[in-house]
């Protein structure tokens, strides 16, 4: 068995890496993030965090005073030569050390249409020895249910569905995520739900760059030689949106490693996002036209008579360019008598399609994301996701907190 875990293409050679997370509570990446444009060295709009106050300068434009372009060569990050393409100048032992902050400065056009369509899976697989631990409650195991192609256009069928991207040392990875809905600002959210692999390497590393999430990827269902020659707009017609915040669970940051089931419990994350270029002032639940609400009291097993996994899968035999679902009756899944239960439904996505929505009947009745894909077998016949608790509405919560009234 292995792992459901991000894809990614290395120029430097390809090395699996995993996305489960453990247990404890909620982490909160805190640092400066700042908008860069890739042609104005010296410029930028000051970001999420609330100590990075900027100063205005000539033309409206926002310049980063020199105390705070100190605080973020503190950090590893010189704004002047990042934006340049020094973000790739990685060296593992100091990313392992230094990355311990979110820090996401925006890249204008870093994700064109031939890096995002590049972004594949791994393939990395692990022993059924990883997944020991039952309690005594895991059920049969599941049937393989077909994944079954989402009807394009995307944005009519599943609006709320598209693909986290980021770079880590080995290379540029994706995931899939959802728009969630966000109570601090009805109807304007800016919220995006994902795994906890997808934003954070676990407790082998720090906090992904250049993280970015593309609402309705390929919108249209384009083949693989029609992608070849599409314009970004046509692969993201809703635009990029890149992470100026990202939360994770501490069980995650603390346990979460490449392979295995360590900490799936836990595997969740929660983006907020702003428009690359800018935006028409408008949020990404408005400019999508939907956001799911996130139910953090979902029905037990034996109460949900259906749920569906939605995502990019990208291992074969899918390529990642097109969207997917598996539709089945949820099992229980236990990796450790100190965790919580797992969903487990039958279905043969496979990586890429991690962080993507699971969704079902809320405890309202109506639909609502009520899990995330985490981990699967090596041939593809199941998925499983956290069962989200207090821990994920920590998070959440947290997250529309920070951003509340902006």
């Amino acid at each position: 068995m292995r792992s459901i875990r991000p894809s990614f293409t290395a120029r430097r050679g390809r090395s699996a890496r995993r996305r489960t997370s453990p247990v404890p509570l909620v982490a909160v990446a805190a640092a400066l993030v700042l908008t860069v444009t890739a042609c104005e060295s010296g410029d930028a709009e000051a970001g999420a965090d609330a100590g990075a106050s900027a100063v205005a300068g000539g033309e409206g434009k926002i310049t980063i005073p020199d105390d705070i372009k100190d605080k973020l060569k503190e950090h590893g990050i010189d704004i002047d030569k990042w934006k340049g393409g020094a973000w790739k100048n990685w060296d593992r032992d100091d990313w392992l050390r230094e990355a311990k902050d979110y820090i996401n400065p925006i890249i204008e056009g870093l994700w064109d249409p031939d890096r995002m369509r590049d972004a594949e899976d791994p393939d990395r697989g692990v022993d059924d020895s990883d997944l020991s631990g039952d309690q005594g409650v895991t059920d049969p195991t599941p049937e393989p249910v077909d994944a079954q192609a989402v009807s394009p256009t995307y944005h009519a069928n599943a609006p709320e569905a598209g693909k986290v991207f980021f770079d880590s040392p080995e290379g540029t990875m994706v995931c899939s995520a959802t728009v969630v809905q966000d109570p601090a600002n009805p109807g304007k959210s800016n919220m995006v739900w994902t795994a906890g692999h997808c934003v954070h390497a676990g407790k082998s590393g720090g906090w992904y760059r250049n993280i970015a999430f593309v609402p309705s990827y390929n919108d249209k269902a384009l083949g693989s030689s029609a992608l070849e020659s599409a314009t970004r707009e046509q692969v993201a017609p809703y635009g990029v949106w890149w992470a100026d915040w990202a939360q994770t669970s501490d069980q995650w940051i603390d346990q979460g490693g490449p392979t295995g089931g360590d900490g799936a419990p836990y595997d969740f994350a929660v983006l907020h996002v702003k428009p690359e270029a800018g935006g028409n002032g408008k949020s990404l639940e408005e400019t999508v036209g939907s956001a799911l609400p996130v139910d953090f009291n979902a029905p037990a097993v034996p109460d949900l008579d259906s749920m569906k996994a939605i995502g990019y899968p990208a291992a074969a035999p899918f390529d990642g360019q097109k969207l997917y679902q598996c539709q089945d009756q949820p099992g229980r899944l236990s990796l450790s008598a100190s965790d919580p239960t797992m969903y487990r439904i039958g279905c043969t996505m496979t990586g890429g399609s991690s962080g993507g929505g699971w969704i079902a009947a809320g405890s309202d009745g109506k639909p609502a994301l009520v899990s995330n894909t985490s981990i699967g077998p090596v041939d593809a016949g199941w998925l499983a996701g956290p069962r989200l608790g207090k821990e994920a509405e920590t998070i959440f919560d947290g997250v529309s907190e920070k951003f509340a009234g902006q």
